[in-house]
């Protein structure tokens, strides 16, 4: 697949890269980045809906306005449910198709990558036993990822950089462990400023942009801890942690 795609619409461009996907073939970077566009484009108003709804359900049960209540409550649940359709979809595309075809080091960690993404986001609603099982889930593909990570690409690689800055809000946002949080994503930076002059011309922007938003999560997430202000993922606001980079 080449040149510049038009789509009429988000689920358009999710159908089309599904379609890409199971020819069983190891995409091209640009195909690749498509297929996480698609995704994230699909997935991300979702979340925001579900974050901006429970926010208005938490004011509400202060309240005491019961059939305010259950109008939110059942609106809440469609767009849990919306999460849970796009999530277990991409999932399935990438267990079946994207993962066993990989061929490089680079396109395994973006795939296990966004395979631990999208469990964590479906940690980020579920509760009980099911917000475990999806920790557990994003847990083992963020450590698969990193595993190859380590070995194939170099810290400086916006690859690599991007999946410790995802790896560590998980940490921090659904495992409630900063301190994981912190010394993984020091470590990450750390490394690629050793490495700084590996940096080839093409990822500089990229690279350098995730090492600001690991530093700045850093900064802020130590002034958490030390009770000096509240924390504001970046990573979250700038909607960086599924950016198309390669």
């Amino acid at each position: 697949m080449t040149g510049r795609l038009a789509f009429k619409s988000r689920s358009e461009m999710v159908e089309a890269m599904k379609r890409v996907a199971s020819l069983d073939m190891d995409l091209t970077v640009e195909e690749r980045n498509l297929l996480s566009v698609a995704y994230k484009n699909v997935i991300g108003a979702r979340r925001a809906s579900w974050r901006i709804i429970s926010s208005i359900e938490q004011k509400e049960e202060n309240k005491g306005a019961e059939m305010k209540l259950i109008m939110i409550r059942a609106y809440r649940s469609k767009v849990e449910q919306e999460l849970r359709d796009i999530c277990s979809d991409i999932l399935s595309v990438l267990d079946t198709h994207l993962i066993p075809c990989a061929l490089t080091g680079e396109s395994k960690v973006f795939y296990y990558k966004m395979k631990g993404d999208y469990h964590r986001y479906l940690a980020e609603f579920a509760t009980g036993n099911d917000k475990k099982e999806a920790a557990e889930n994003s847990l083992v593909a963020y450590k698969a990822a990193s595993d190859v990570a380590m070995t194939d690409l170099p810290p400086t690689h916006p690859i690599r950089l991007g999946l410790a800055l995802n790896f560590s809000v998980f940490y921090y946002e659904i495992l409630n462990s900063p301190d994981r949080a912190c010394r993984l994503a020091k470590a990450a930076f750390d490394d690629a400023i050793a490495e700084l002059d590996t940096l080839s011309e093409e990822s500089y922007k990229d690279s350098t942009l995730i090492m600001q938003l690991l530093r700045d999560n850093l900064t802020l997430w130590t002034s958490d801890m030390q009770g000096e202000s509240e924390v504001e993922l970046r990573a979250e606001n700038l909607d960086v942690e599924d950016q198309d980079v390669s």
